[in-house]
């Protein structure tokens, strides 16, 4: 599985500069994490599904970003980072898609990726139709604790708003945590660093970390259409200061290990499979 690593990587690079010319790795006011998060997910799921390969050949599914969602029973909106749906209509030929996305966000690959995503179908950035994958991604890089209740809430509205609206969408959460004891934060940083000190956030680990993957544990999951909750939920843990030093993937504890169910490769053949039954005549 490649998604992590991509969204590490991606991470090493500072995004634009904010109005006082800071440039950050990551930024709460930015969307690039999730973007790119969920876009790895995507190229993952595309990797490991033979019939989501089969409907993004044959058009029979399209991408849509930043789509919103309506919850039918209570007219709730959300919008997701980024869905795989039937087309809204008869597909047309445009210059977005699912590997232009690729060169449009940034996203460095290294020549085995290139290589994997090259040998894919692609899939178009179209309107969209039924949904029937609801990507969302999630961060927490500091303030663990006090980002708890904002996490959960933020998760649990997206399956419910997701299912509100298709019960057999399949809803998937990726949820991204650090695990460094030091982070230099923009929203405590929101000033010119050029001209002021750095204040350092500091945190306690592996405590802070198991904390909120004990949160993420309490989300409801559902394991056929008539339940409540997420289809699927992955976790990566990863490791940087946000001062533009290295990000890098912690596969050890207090990462989720191989055969948890929170673990992202888990997820990922879950998911697939789950596609593969679920979708298999469309």
């Amino acid at each position: 599985m490649h998604g992590p690593y991509i969204l590490a990587r991606f991470l090493q690079v500072p995004g634009k500069p904010d109005k006082y010319g800071n440039q950050w790795q990551y930024n709460s006011r930015s969307d690039r994490h999730s973007k790119v998060g969920c876009w790895g997910v995507a190229f993952d799921l595309l990797t490991a599904s033979t019939q989501l390969r089969a409907h993004a050949a044959a058009g029979k599914v399209v991408l849509g970003v930043n789509h919103s969602m309506t919850d039918f029973a209570t007219g709730r909106r959300k919008k997701l980072d980024l869905v795989i749906a039937r087309p809204a209509s008869a597909p047309e030929t445009s210059r977005r898609t699912f590997k232009s996305l690729a060169t449009e966000y940034g996203i460095g690959l290294t020549d085995t990726e290139t290589r994997q995503l090259d040998e894919l179908p692609d899939l178009q950035v179209a309107a969209v139709g039924a949904v029937l994958i609801a990507l969302e991604a999630k961060a927490t890089m500091t303030a663990h604790i006090k980002s708890l209740p904002r996490l959960y809430d933020e998760l649990n509205s997206s399956h419910l708003c997701v299912h509100g609206a298709s019960s057999a969408a399949l809803a998937i959460g990726y949820v991204q945590i650090n695990n460094s004891e030091s982070f230099v934060s923009s929203v405590t940083n929101n000033r010119a660093l050029a001209d002021n000190p750095v204040i350092w956030s500091k945190h306690r680990q592996p405590e802070d970390t198991l904390r909120v993957i004990d949160k993420v544990k309490e989300i409801p999951r559902r394991s056929k259409s008539s339940e409540v909750g997420f289809d699927g939920i992955g976790l990566s843990v990863l490791d940087f200061k946000n001062d533009g030093g290295p990000v890098t993937i912690v596969n050890d504890p207090p990462a989720p290990q191989h055969g948890d169910s929170f673990h992202y490769d888990s997820m990922i053949v879950r998911m697939a499979n789950e596609y593969d039954a679920t979708f298999a005549n469309i």
